[in-house]
């Protein structure tokens, strides 16, 4: 399956690739894909998630088992909140992932026979497709998103920062914006759709620059800057969290938001893959666009991915599974 050669650029799509051409991965899967699953990232969560699969005993050991690892009891702050304990990013992180392991078990259950060409998450939620596709285990991705988000909280603790979602501009001319004002490309979520990151008041003039140049733009209402170098040193030390902890080769192609293109098939070169994504920008564009499918379906709370999704291009089939309601109404036409 491995093709050897380096992933070509999406230039013919419009998208200028920010990453050097030789830390950009091999591709190993040679055949179109048709439908991929995806994994939801933090902004998702909300009291009560996962509550009615954790009444199958199956299903709600994953909270038993992460709430082991974790020394508290993850399915109160999922099911109970209060919102401020389940928003603290340490607590977050795992709590989206056991979630989207619950919703992901759920529905290989139900319907055996649905099989994904690749996974793809979005920020935490690529650790989530990288425990689907095989390469660590239940514990040790637990482990390492609360240290991750512990990490990020304190990162943006000890160097305050600020985002701002710019819509309706090229990416051209996003990035023009970004320079200009001194910020980081955070995230290609769309054609449409450009998070940037950096210090708050260059934040703030990023926003009237969009605004100027006839897009739109929201200050986000989040911690700090997220997917930039403002999160140097949470890389750093989930560095040393991750070199013990072996991580294996894919089973199932898994896509990478730092290069927009597949993860090699091989566990080192993953970890640096998902350090980089720490301070690099997410290429979630990249990632939809580059496979080639037209089908997603997307596991975990909230519909954020199917969403974007559906608005990259008008031919894609998108659905959200997040609980046994969504499991059970799903389009029948996106499990062939």
């Amino acid at each position: 399956m491995i093709v050897g050669r380096k992933a070509t650029s999406k230039e013919k799509w419009g998208i200028s690739l920010l990453i050097p051409d030789p830390l950009r991965p091999l591709i190993w899967y040679n055949h179109p894909m048709e439908k991929l699953a995806l994994f939801a990232g933090q902004g998702a969560q909300f009291v009560g998630m996962g509550r009615d699969f954790a009444d199958d005993p199956a299903l709600g050991r994953f909270f038993k088992e992460a709430g082991d690892v974790l020394g508290y009891d993850l399915a109160k702050v999922c099911f109970e909140g209060p919102i401020e304990d389940l928003t603290r990013s340490d607590r977050c992180q795992p709590a989206i992932f056991v979630v989207s392991a619950v919703c992901f078990e759920a529905f290989r259950r139900k319907y055996p026979t649905c099989a994904f060409d690749a996974f793809a998450g979005l920020s935490l939620g690529e650790w989530s497709a990288l425990h689907e596709a095989g390469v660590l285990d239940f514990a040790s991705t637990v482990r390492v998103l609360e240290a991750r988000g512990r990490f990020m909280q304190e990162a943006c603790d000890a160097n305050p920062g600020g985002m701002v979602s710019v819509m309706m501009l090229p990416l051209e001319t996003v990035e023009k914006i970004a320079a200009d004002c001194g910020l980081h490309v955070s995230n290609i979520n769309s054609q449409s759709q450009i998070n940037l990151a950096g210090e708050k008041d260059r934040v703030e003039k990023a926003a009237s620059a969009a605004k100027e140049a006839g897009g739109k733009a929201i200050v986000l209402n989040v911690a700090g800057a997220f997917h930039s170098p403002f999160m140097e040193p949470a890389r750093e030390r989930l560095a040393k969290v991750i070199a013990d902890i072996p991580f294996s080769a894919p089973k199932t192609p898994v896509f990478s938001n730092a290069t927009g293109a597949l993860h090699v098939a091989d566990g080192e070169a993953i970890k640096a893959a998902m350090l980089a994504q720490v301070t690099g920008t997410v290429r979630w564009l990249d990632c939809i666009v580059g496979s080639g499918a037209h089908r997603f379906i997307e596991f975990g709370p909230g519909k954020v991915l199917s969403g974007l999704a559906k608005r990259i291009d008008k031919q894609n089939v998108a659905a959200s599974i997040q609980d046994t309601a969504s499991l059970d109404a799903i389009d029948q036409s996106l499990l062939n």
